[in-house]
Protein backbone atom coordinates (compact mmCIF):
# COMPACT_ATOMS: atom_id res chain seq x y z
CA UNK A 1 0.00 0.00 0.00
CA UNK A 2 1.39 3.64 -0.78
CA UNK A 3 1.49 5.49 1.92
CA UNK A 4 0.86 9.89 1.53
CA UNK A 5 3.33 11.72 2.09
CA UNK A 6 2.78 14.88 4.32
CA UNK A 7 3.93 17.52 3.34
CA UNK A 8 3.49 20.54 0.34
CA UNK A 9 3.17 19.38 -3.65
CA UNK A 10 5.11 22.19 -5.41
CA UNK A 11 2.01 21.03 -8.16
CA UNK A 12 -0.10 22.63 -5.75
CA UNK A 13 1.96 25.40 -5.58
CA UNK A 14 2.55 26.47 -9.46
CA UNK A 15 -0.60 25.58 -10.29
CA UNK A 16 -1.88 29.15 -10.76
CA UNK A 17 0.90 29.78 -12.96
CA UNK A 18 0.34 26.96 -15.33
CA UNK A 19 0.36 27.57 -18.88
CA UNK A 20 2.04 31.27 -18.00
CA UNK A 21 5.31 31.90 -20.65
CA UNK A 22 8.13 31.72 -18.38
CA UNK A 23 8.99 35.36 -18.81
CA UNK A 24 5.90 36.16 -17.50
CA UNK A 25 6.23 34.32 -14.73
CA UNK A 26 9.55 35.50 -13.86
CA UNK A 27 8.15 39.53 -14.46
CA UNK A 28 5.68 38.55 -11.17
CA UNK A 29 8.25 37.11 -8.98
CA UNK A 30 10.42 40.32 -9.63
CA UNK A 31 7.66 42.67 -8.53
CA UNK A 32 6.66 40.29 -5.79
CA UNK A 33 9.97 40.55 -4.36
CA UNK A 34 10.24 44.29 -5.57
CA UNK A 35 7.06 45.08 -3.64
CA UNK A 36 8.24 43.79 -0.45
CA UNK A 37 11.14 45.02 -0.45
CA UNK A 38 9.99 48.06 -0.58
CA UNK A 39 7.35 47.76 1.97
CA UNK A 40 10.14 47.01 4.12
CA UNK A 41 12.12 49.89 3.72
CA UNK A 42 9.49 52.31 4.15
CA UNK A 43 8.78 50.52 7.05
CA UNK A 44 11.86 51.19 8.10
CA UNK A 45 11.86 54.52 6.74
CA UNK A 46 8.84 55.95 8.21
CA UNK A 47 10.29 54.37 11.59
CA UNK A 48 13.34 56.33 11.72
CA UNK A 49 12.62 59.60 9.92
CA UNK A 50 12.41 62.78 11.75
CA UNK A 51 8.95 63.77 10.00
CA UNK A 52 7.31 61.46 11.71
CA UNK A 53 8.94 62.10 15.90
CA UNK A 54 6.43 63.40 18.31
CA UNK A 55 6.38 67.08 18.95
CA UNK A 56 3.21 67.77 20.38
CA UNK A 57 1.10 65.42 23.25
CA UNK A 58 -2.23 67.45 23.80
CA UNK A 59 -4.85 65.73 26.71
CA UNK A 60 -8.21 65.79 27.13
CA UNK A 61 -8.67 66.36 30.81
CA UNK A 62 -7.58 69.75 32.76
CA UNK A 63 -5.17 67.90 34.89
CA UNK A 64 -2.71 66.91 32.56
CA UNK A 65 -0.71 64.09 32.70
CA UNK A 66 2.97 64.16 32.16
CA UNK A 67 3.89 62.66 29.32
CA UNK A 68 6.30 64.59 27.72
CA UNK A 69 9.03 61.77 27.60
CA UNK A 70 7.18 60.46 24.01
CA UNK A 71 8.37 64.04 22.62
CA UNK A 72 11.24 62.68 20.12
CA UNK A 73 9.66 59.35 19.56
CA UNK A 74 8.92 58.19 16.69
CA UNK A 75 4.81 57.96 16.16
CA UNK A 76 4.79 54.34 14.86
CA UNK A 77 7.13 52.59 17.41
CA UNK A 78 5.32 54.01 20.69
CA UNK A 79 3.03 51.25 22.17
CA UNK A 80 -0.44 52.96 23.19
CA UNK A 81 -1.56 49.82 25.23
CA UNK A 82 1.70 50.75 27.15
CA UNK A 83 1.23 54.19 27.47
CA UNK A 84 -2.24 53.32 28.89
CA UNK A 85 -1.41 51.32 31.46
CA UNK A 86 1.23 53.38 32.13
CA UNK A 87 -1.20 56.67 33.02
CA UNK A 88 -3.57 54.02 35.17
CA UNK A 89 -1.15 53.63 37.30
CA UNK A 90 0.33 56.32 38.02
CA UNK A 91 -2.80 58.38 38.49
CA UNK A 92 -5.87 55.72 39.20
CA UNK A 93 -8.42 58.66 39.27
CA UNK A 94 -8.98 58.00 35.58
CA UNK A 95 -10.45 54.66 34.86
CA UNK A 96 -9.68 54.57 30.76
CA UNK A 97 -7.46 56.29 28.60
CA UNK A 98 -7.34 56.28 24.95
CA UNK A 99 -3.97 57.16 22.74
CA UNK A 100 -5.02 58.27 19.40
CA UNK A 101 -2.20 59.26 16.60
CA UNK A 102 -2.53 61.90 14.77
CA UNK A 103 -0.12 61.83 11.74
CA UNK A 104 2.74 63.24 11.42
CA UNK A 105 3.14 64.16 14.90
CA UNK A 106 1.01 64.34 17.44
CA UNK A 107 -0.16 62.62 20.05
CA UNK A 108 -3.89 63.04 21.73
CA UNK A 109 -4.48 60.71 25.40
CA UNK A 110 -8.24 61.32 25.78
CA UNK A 111 -9.01 60.29 29.75
CA UNK A 112 -12.07 59.60 31.37
CA UNK A 113 -11.79 60.16 35.36
CA UNK A 114 -13.73 57.39 37.68
CA UNK A 115 -16.47 59.05 39.48
CA UNK A 116 -16.38 58.76 43.12
CA UNK A 117 -20.41 56.92 44.31
CA UNK A 118 -18.85 57.42 48.18
CA UNK A 119 -15.55 58.15 50.57
CA UNK A 120 -14.47 55.43 52.48
CA UNK A 121 -12.84 56.27 55.88
CA UNK A 122 -9.98 53.93 56.48
CA UNK A 123 -6.76 55.10 57.90
CA UNK A 124 -7.64 57.82 55.79
CA UNK A 125 -9.73 58.97 53.29
CA UNK A 126 -10.07 57.38 49.94
CA UNK A 127 -12.72 57.82 47.07
CA UNK A 128 -14.28 54.80 45.75
CA UNK A 129 -16.33 54.43 42.48
CA UNK A 130 -18.94 51.62 41.35
CA UNK A 131 -16.41 49.07 40.52
CA UNK A 132 -15.12 49.05 44.21
CA UNK A 133 -11.57 50.67 42.78
CA UNK A 134 -10.01 52.76 45.55
CA UNK A 135 -8.48 56.49 44.66
CA UNK A 136 -7.58 59.66 45.63
CA UNK A 137 -5.19 59.63 48.50
CA UNK A 138 -5.75 63.02 49.12
CA UNK A 139 -7.95 63.81 52.68
CA UNK A 140 -8.94 67.49 51.76
CA UNK A 141 -10.11 66.94 48.52
CA UNK A 142 -12.19 64.03 50.35
CA UNK A 143 -13.99 66.77 52.53
CA UNK A 144 -15.21 69.02 50.07
CA UNK A 145 -17.30 66.01 48.19
CA UNK A 146 -20.70 66.33 49.22
CA UNK A 147 -20.42 61.96 49.15
CA UNK A 148 -21.53 59.59 51.53
CA UNK A 149 -19.08 58.18 53.71
CA UNK A 150 -18.56 54.25 54.23
CA UNK A 151 -17.39 53.57 57.51
CA UNK A 152 -16.36 49.95 59.59
CA UNK A 153 -14.02 48.62 56.84
CA UNK A 154 -10.86 49.52 58.83
CA UNK A 155 -10.20 45.59 59.67
CA UNK A 156 -11.40 44.44 56.02
CA UNK A 157 -8.75 46.49 54.03
CA UNK A 158 -5.56 46.69 55.46
CA UNK A 159 -2.94 49.00 53.39
CA UNK A 160 -5.16 49.49 50.63
CA UNK A 161 -3.77 51.13 47.71
CA UNK A 162 -4.99 53.41 45.30
CA UNK A 163 -6.41 51.80 41.80
CA UNK A 164 -6.72 48.78 43.07
CA UNK A 165 -10.20 47.00 43.15
CA UNK A 166 -11.44 45.49 46.45
CA UNK A 167 -14.74 42.68 46.02
CA UNK A 168 -15.49 42.89 49.69
CA UNK A 169 -18.10 41.64 50.50
CA UNK A 170 -19.30 44.60 53.31
CA UNK A 171 -17.93 47.18 50.58
CA UNK A 172 -19.85 45.76 47.33
CA UNK A 173 -22.67 45.64 49.15
CA UNK A 174 -22.77 49.49 50.45
CA UNK A 175 -21.91 49.93 47.12
CA UNK A 176 -25.00 48.13 45.88
CA UNK A 177 -27.25 50.20 48.22
CA UNK A 178 -26.33 53.85 47.18
CA UNK A 179 -26.56 52.92 43.39
CA UNK A 180 -30.12 51.74 44.87
CA UNK A 181 -30.59 54.72 46.41
CA UNK A 182 -29.98 57.04 43.65
CA UNK A 183 -31.77 55.47 41.36
CA UNK A 184 -34.60 55.17 43.21
CA UNK A 185 -37.41 58.49 42.46
CA UNK A 186 -38.60 58.29 47.01
CA UNK A 187 -34.68 58.82 47.76
CA UNK A 188 -34.08 61.52 46.24
CA UNK A 189 -35.00 64.79 48.56
CA UNK A 190 -33.19 62.69 51.09
CA UNK A 191 -29.30 63.35 51.80
CA UNK A 192 -27.46 59.94 52.88
CA UNK A 193 -24.66 61.22 54.99
CA UNK A 194 -22.84 57.60 56.53
CA UNK A 195 -23.38 53.77 55.99
CA UNK A 196 -21.75 51.24 58.57
CA UNK A 197 -20.95 48.20 57.54
CA UNK A 198 -18.89 46.30 60.06
CA UNK A 199 -21.48 43.64 60.63
CA UNK A 200 -23.50 42.18 57.81
CA UNK A 201 -25.91 41.06 60.23
CA UNK A 202 -26.37 44.94 61.80
CA UNK A 203 -25.69 47.53 59.20
CA UNK A 204 -27.44 51.27 59.39
CA UNK A 205 -26.74 54.50 57.36
CA UNK A 206 -28.11 57.72 58.31
CA UNK A 207 -29.82 60.33 56.10
CA UNK A 208 -30.63 64.08 56.68
CA UNK A 209 -34.50 64.27 57.13
CA UNK A 210 -35.62 67.87 55.70
CA UNK A 211 -37.08 70.08 58.64
CA UNK A 212 -40.22 71.01 56.97
CA UNK A 213 -41.83 70.03 54.18
CA UNK A 214 -44.04 72.78 51.70
CA UNK A 215 -47.49 72.64 50.59
CA UNK A 216 -46.64 70.25 48.26
CA UNK A 217 -45.30 67.85 49.74
CA UNK A 218 -41.64 68.30 48.88
CA UNK A 219 -38.84 68.81 51.00
CA UNK A 220 -38.13 72.46 50.76
CA UNK A 221 -34.17 71.99 51.90
CA UNK A 222 -32.14 69.16 51.79
CA UNK A 223 -29.78 70.28 53.94
CA UNK A 224 -29.88 71.34 58.20
CA UNK A 225 -32.25 68.59 58.77
CA UNK A 226 -32.00 65.98 61.63
CA UNK A 227 -30.53 62.27 61.17
CA UNK A 228 -32.27 59.61 60.52
CA UNK A 229 -31.10 56.16 61.27
CA UNK A 230 -31.85 52.82 58.81
CA UNK A 231 -30.90 49.70 60.46
CA UNK A 232 -31.04 46.79 58.51
CA UNK A 233 -29.18 43.10 57.48
CA UNK A 234 -27.36 42.02 54.18
CA UNK A 235 -30.32 39.78 53.41
CA UNK A 236 -33.26 40.60 50.85
CA UNK A 237 -31.90 44.00 50.88
CA UNK A 238 -33.78 44.71 47.48
CA UNK A 239 -37.25 43.83 49.48
CA UNK A 240 -36.23 46.29 52.69
CA UNK A 241 -35.67 48.93 50.35
CA UNK A 242 -39.27 48.78 49.19
CA UNK A 243 -40.40 48.48 52.29
CA UNK A 244 -38.51 51.47 53.58
CA UNK A 245 -39.69 53.53 50.11
CA UNK A 246 -43.09 52.83 51.39
CA UNK A 247 -42.50 53.83 54.81
CA UNK A 248 -41.27 57.42 53.65
CA UNK A 249 -43.69 57.67 52.07
CA UNK A 250 -46.76 57.10 54.11
CA UNK A 251 -44.44 58.97 57.20
CA UNK A 252 -42.76 61.61 55.53
CA UNK A 253 -44.69 64.44 57.70
CA UNK A 254 -43.65 62.35 60.87
CA UNK A 255 -39.94 61.42 59.58
CA UNK A 256 -38.82 64.32 62.05
CA UNK A 257 -40.09 62.69 65.16
CA UNK A 258 -38.38 59.21 64.18
CA UNK A 259 -35.03 57.89 65.65
CA UNK A 260 -34.72 54.90 63.80
CA UNK A 261 -36.60 52.25 61.49
CA UNK A 262 -35.21 48.74 62.04
CA UNK A 263 -35.62 46.31 58.78
CA UNK A 264 -33.76 43.67 60.53
CA UNK A 265 -37.16 41.76 61.59
CA UNK A 266 -40.12 40.11 59.67
CA UNK A 267 -42.10 43.18 60.09
CA UNK A 268 -40.32 46.78 60.52
CA UNK A 269 -40.28 48.29 64.10
CA UNK A 270 -40.21 52.39 64.08
CA UNK A 271 -38.41 53.85 67.33
CA UNK A 272 -40.21 57.49 68.00
CA UNK A 273 -37.78 60.27 69.82
CA UNK A 274 -40.26 60.10 72.62
CA UNK A 275 -38.80 56.06 73.56
CA UNK A 276 -41.97 54.76 72.08
CA UNK A 277 -41.53 51.81 69.74
CA UNK A 278 -44.38 50.40 67.07
CA UNK A 279 -44.28 47.89 64.95
CA UNK A 280 -45.20 48.70 60.76
CA UNK A 281 -48.82 51.39 60.66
Amino acid sequence: MRKNKIGLDHKVIFAPFKGLPVHLIVIIIVLFFGILFSTVKLAKFMCTTDYFKIRDVIGSDENKVDLTYLKGHNIFTIDAVDISRYIIGRCPVYRSVRIIKILPDRIFVNLTRRKPLAVIKLYRYFYVDKEAVLFNTDEQLAGQQDLPVILGLEKKIVAPKPGARYNIKELVIALNILRRISLSQVFKEYKFKKIYVENLGNMSFFMSVPLSLNDRGYAQTARGGKELEIRFDAYNIRDKFNILAGLLTQDRNDLGNIKYIDLRFKEPVIKFNEDQTYGTK
